[in-house]
């Protein structure tokens, strides 16, 4: 990737956006008995709670080596990145499908419908300001890359979540106001009950997108592509290393294990080799400072 997104400032974008439009939504819905509005209002509930977990656990990602985890904690945040996928798809996506299959069997008129589609409104609006937000990080990391490549190879975790979560949430808000207003215009309710349905479908969708995602990072993925080549494009073009026969990377949430075996250059003695790879070792975590720790096996050059 790029550059390196600040992921909380981002996280407090979206917690701000989402408890604001969560209440004036909760209001709305016990007014007008959209079921479109009130699943909204349980996404927009469950988005904020969703937040705090992702600050949950990026602290306790920073906690220290100990015994029991050497390596850190940092992928704990993998662990409540994958949490509030689930969150997404079974609080806020079967929760609305189930609302939606609620309202087709058995269709309520909406009323007040016009304080709906104001508070859909400004849920757009400030929904739009934190996806702002948002899409200013992901563009550090991305570059010049594509917003699909970003998704799929970016290592931070909280990002791709709240990225999903906020591109949900506005076209969550998008489809709910659509609902209301053909509801309105035509004086049936069962486009309120479709409006419903399709955003389950919605964060359903999403959410196993960014499950799928996260899944691969718990599990435990290398640093992406561009970060183990130039890893090895430096280590081949130190002068003490003649050749490298392998390179292990392995992300850890913002940190990165590194495990290295070369060939070193010269008739070293023991001391010698030790020294040459702290040398290296030392320009690596210069050059990369995301590297937290790294391993070296040697092999000494006839």
């Amino acid at each position: 990737m790029s550059g390196k997104a600040d992921s909380l400032r981002t996280i407090f974008y979206a917690l701000g956006a989402n408890f604001a439009i969560f209440l004036s939504k909760a209001a709305a819905a016990v007014i007008t008995g959209s079921g479109a509005m009130t699943a909204e209002a349980v996404h927009s509930l469950a988005d904020c709670g969703n937040q705090l977990l992702l600050l949950l656990g990026l602290k306790q990602a920073k906690a220290p080596p100990s015994p029991d985890y050497p390596l850190g904690r940092g992928k704990e945040i993998y662990f409540w990145s994958f949490l509030v996928a689930l969150l997404l798809f079974s609080v806020g996506g079967a929760f609305s499908i189930y609302e939606g299959l609620h309202k087709l069997h058995d269709p309520e008129p909406v009323k007040w419908p016009w304080l709906a589609v104001g508070v859909l409104a400004f849920g757009i609006v400030a929904e739009s300001f934190s996806m702002a937000g948002c899409m200013r990080e992901v563009n550090k990391a991305r570059g010049a890359h594509s917003l699909w490549h970003w998704f799929r190879e970016s290592r931070q975790s909280e990002l791709i979540v709240i990225f999903g979560e906020d591109l949900a949430a506005l076209l969550g808000l998008v489809f709910a106001l659509l609902a209301v207003l053909l509801t309105v215009l035509t004086g049936n309710p069962i486009f309120d009950a479709v409006g419903t349905l399709a955003i389950g479908i919605l964060l359903v969708v999403v959410a196993v997108f960014v499950a799928i995602e996260v899944k691969a990072l718990l599990v435990g993925q290398s640093a992406d592509a561009e970060v183990n080549a130039a890893i090895r494009a430096f280590l081949d073009g130190r002068p003490e290393i003649a050749r490298v026969f392998n390179l292990i990377t392995l992300q850890l949430g913002s940190e990165i294990m590194v495990a290295v075996k070369a060939q070193m250059r010269g008739n070293l003695s023991d001391r010698g080799v030790v020294e040459a790879i702290n040398v290296v070792e030392a320009a690596m975590k210069q050059r990369f400072p995301e590297i937290r720790w790294s391993f070296f096996e040697p092999d000494v050059a006839d």
